[in-house]
């Protein structure tokens, strides 16, 4: 199977970035693209996102092998519904959501009888929109494919070797499994930024805004994960809650212990979690997904 034609529906961060890098190293692809907002759809249109900015999805998606929808998870089942008239029969159809099991069973409803591979690509910003797109995202990051049972396997191949072509190294994975991992790596982080920064904003006027002026160490990076698409998030934690409440119990019973060992003053027990996790900073550095430079990389003035 090789793909020739890409049709991208939502044309933000991730559609976007998706559009550029298809530009950027596999130029013979023809790219296509939508969004339900109108002055998205101009902005794109303007940065060149996609070869053609169209006007409805169905018009999009005509002739396409290859459509990711690029839209929050819980709009994955409408926006389905709507490049249905538009669809190939042989299209493969892929996503881009950060949970995998609730968007395999919303395109399956919707498109029966259609090819659907999930898909995420596990890069992203905190940035949306389509002026936050760039070319390089998915440079050196993993994509997970989650094929349901019984998918074709010349399709899933050809869905990696797309995103292969974009810089992605390649994961195949159970949805479930997907889920669960990404409810510990992404989705609780996540949930535990938001928390902390709305605590630290319900305290403003108690401490006199001194949380926003002091913002210079940890706290400061949690807002950056905090400023992420509201709407993404909502329906990430929504569609996923099994897999977050199960980690979310499991993150509280280890808290939990970690409260009981500062009350107790157990510095062994708290010099021994820290060691660990300081471990686990060192292998996601040797794994290529972070910068070792101090700061995270970030550029001070003198």
């Amino acid at each position: 199977m090789t793909i020739r034609h890409v049709a991208i529906i939502g044309l933000g961060l991730l559609g976007g970035s998706i559009g550029l890098a298809v530009k950027a190293r596999s130029p013979q692809i023809v790219t296509t693209g939508y969004d339900r907002s109108a002055a998205v759809r101009a902005e794109a249109a303007a940065r060149g996102l996609v070869g053609t900015v169209h006007d409805t999805p169905e018009a999009a998606v005509e002739g396409a092998d290859l459509v990711i929808l690029c839209v929050p998870v819980g709009a994955m089942e409408d926006a389905a519904r709507a490049i249905a008239p538009g669809l190939k029969a042989d299209a493969i159809i892929s996503d881009v959501g950060s949970s995998k099991q609730a968007v395999a069973e919303a395109l399956a409803r919707a498109l029966p009888g259609h090819t659907i591979i999930p898909a995420h690509p596990v890069a992203g910003t905190e940035q949306s929109g389509p002026q936050a797109g760039f070319a390089t995202l998915f440079a050196g990051r993993w994509c997970i494919i989650t094929p349901p049972e019984g998918a074709h396997a010349a399709a899933v191949e050809t869905l990696a070797d797309f995103w292969r072509a974009l810089g992605s190294k390649i994961e195949l994975m159970d949805a479930s499994h997907h889920d669960l991992v990404l409810a510990v790596t992404s989705h609780i982080p996540h949930l535990i930024a938001y928390t902390i920064v709305g605590t630290a904003s319900d305290l403003e006027d108690v401490t006199e805004s001194e949380v926003i002026k002091y913002s210079a160490g940890g706290f400061r990076d949690f807002t950056r994960i905090a400023a992420s698409d509201p709407v993404m998030w909502r329906d990430v934690f929504l569609t996923n809650k099994t897999a977050v409440l199960e980690m979310l119990g499991r993150f509280t019973e280890d808290l939990t212990a970690l409260q009981r060992a500062i009350r107790s003053g157990d510095g062994d027990t708290l010099f021994d979690l820290f060691t660990r996790t300081r471990a686990i900073r060192r292998q996601v550095i040797e794994q290529g997904q972070d910068d070792e430079r101090p700061d995270f990389g970030r550029e001070h003035g003198a």
